[in-house]
């Protein structure tokens, strides 16, 4: 090979590099060409709302707790939920918060781990519509962390709540460090994920045949 052709070569391969891995969490959103600025990470949302840290074993206990009893989180077992405590942030947010907000890019998932919160979807015709209300166990916002897409609803909190937050470099670190866990952590995402549509798809359907 020419000096030539090996030097391109090896521009090819820094800039292959540099490019932002598609398979990773964290840079996903830049393969949809979002602009970062409308990008809403945990951190900024945190302050914005005035959340404040919650102890971690005490998050990781009640999170242990709630998903112990859950038909799929369950199967995660035990110890591999202990093992989430090094990547999830645990915090305290005062209630009438908005955690979420509809249309938004943002990059983190949450467990609701005490209170209650609730999901409401503003409608084309300006309606505030009451999709649900999260109990302690559920998950909102995963569908955003697991494909880069807009923010289907509102999250509002409704009393004091304790929440545990994934984001999208954390889980990227979890890949990284422990991918049997986070293996096991997206597919029961996933599972969950697409349990819900399905039910939501039957609701629709049903009406349908009014």
């Amino acid at each position: 090979m020419n000096e030539g052709s090996d030097r391109t070569q090896r521009g090819g391969l820094r800039a292959a590099a540099e490019r932002p891995d598609p398979l990773l969490f964290s840079s996903a959103f830049d393969d949809l060409g979002v602009d970062p600025s409308r990008l809403v990470a945990w951190s900024a949302r945190a302050a914005a709302i005035g959340a404040s840290a919650l102890p971690p074993d005490h998050g990781t206990a009640l999170l242990r707790s709630l998903w112990s009893r859950d038909k799929y989180m369950g199967r995660l077992g035990v110890a591999a939920i202990g093992r989430l405590e090094r990547f999830i942030d645990f915090a305290m947010v005062a209630a009438g918060r908005n955690v979420i907000e509809q249309d938004e890019h943002g990059n983190f998932m949450m467990v609701l781990l005490s209170g209650s919160v609730a999901v409401d979807r503003r409608q084309p015709w300006g309606e505030l519509m009451r999709m649900a209300e999260a109990r302690p166990g559920d998950i909102l916002g995963e569908m955003s962390l697991l494909d880069s897409g807009m923010r289907f609803a509102r999250c509002t909190t409704l009393t004091h709540c304790e929440i545990g937050v994934l984001d999208a470099e954390a889980l990227d670190g979890m890949m990284a460090t422990d991918p049997e866990l986070a293996a096991s952590l997206i597919a029961l995402l996933a599972r969950r994920l697409s349990l819900r549509l399905r039910t939501v798809g039957a609701r629709v359907s049903d009406r349908k045949t009014f």
